[in-house]
């Protein structure tokens, strides 16, 4: 059935971590053998506890980097999610050979070795940051600004190795460009752990959720589950005019940092009522933080018949039970 895979073989490379780990799960509910491919650098071992007893779940510990591990993984494969990345603008500006080792050099061993192994679907997590200093909104796919960070650079070159290689090689393959995606296991620690998990962190803590800039800057927030829908959308769609491309994943609506803080509180304060007296703190701006943010989801749903099931308050009501639980 389109939008749904099932009794399928399904490397997942990244798979403990955040986004990959809700791949898995829904993916062992539909009936699929799961490879979970990681090298827990980001990923989390916890997020993959409740698998390892499933007779249809395997992990490979591995790194992307390492072309005969990306050869391993790949063996008896039907298709690729790959979510293996190394995330985090301000990480790639203090780091950019790691990022760049990573986030290309893996993909194109992925790529490679899929090529070598008889894949012919390769699904991949593209991402926003790909848009860099373009300030028209909505952002739409085919039109991009220059990027601001070596992240945005490394995913913009995973979308220049993914046609090449379905033009060269016939391989179908198709990026999704993730829009701030946010909901269970995202890990709130560490210099770089995304806004929404570390604001509910500090505010569950009582402490100043410190934002960068005025606040006013938006965010096209996105819940997990509809990153998980588009990836098997993109999976298991018939229309040969929707492959070798890219889409948006996203909510199609903005929010300002501003507005997440006060949303975050509304949510919180029914476990603990003192989060309301929180304070927010102002810092600079950082380098390479791109100031509105807002996808046009059209193309997607015209291709894919992607249709958010949740919107942003959806999510995040779906999901605080379990950010209360685990963070507190």
């Amino acid at each position: 059935m389109e939008g749904i895979i099932e009794n399928a073989n399904v490397l997942v490379t990244g798979g403990a971590g955040f986004i990959g780990s809700n791949i898995c799960e829904a993916l062992l509910d539909q009936n699929n053998k799961v490879v979970c491919f990681d090298n827990f650098s980001t990923g989390n071992r916890e997020n993959i506890k409740p698998f390892l007893s499933n007779k249809n779940f395997e992990l490979i510990e591995g790194d992307i980097r390492n072309y005969d591990h990306c050869n391993k993984a790949t063996k008896s494969i039907d298709l690729v999610l790959h979510q293996a990345a190394l995330g985090s603008v301000p990480r790639s500006i203090e780091d950019p050979i790691l990022t760049n080792e990573v986030n290309v050099s893996g993909f194109l061993n992925m790529l490679t070795a899929s090529k070598k192994n008889g894949i012919k679907r390769f699904v991949y997590a593209a991402s926003s940051s790909t848009y860099g200093d373009l300030e028209t909104l909505p952002k739409t796919e085919n039109n991009i600004g220059k990027p601001l960070s070596p992240y945005g650079v490394s995913k913009y070159v995973n979308e220049l190795y993914a046609k090449v290689f379905s033009d060269l090689y016939g391989m179908e393959t198709i990026g999704l460009r993730y829009f701030n995606v946010f909901g269970k296991n995202q890990d709130p620690k560490g210099a770089y752990a995304a806004a929404i998990p570390k604001f509910i962190k500090l505010l569950i803590d009582h402490k100043s959720p410190t934002v960068h800039g005025d606040g006013s800057q938006t965010r096209d927030f996105t819940y997990v589950k509809n990153v998980v829908q588009a990836n098997e959308l993109a999976a298991t769609t018939t229309n040969p005019l929707a492959l070798n491309t890219v889409y948006n994943v996203a909510c199609g609506t903005s929010t300002s940092l501003n507005q997440v803080i006060l949303l975050l509180k509304n949510f919180l304060v029914a476990y603990d009522t003192r989060i309301n007296d929180v304070q927010i703190e102002f810092a600079a701006a950082r380098l390479g933080d791109i100031k509105h943010s807002l996808a046009s989801i059209e193309k997607a749903k015209n291709m894919l018949h992607y249709q958010p099931k949740y919107n942003f308050l959806e999510g995040l009501k779906e999901v605080m039970p379990w950010y209360w639980k685990s963070l507190k």
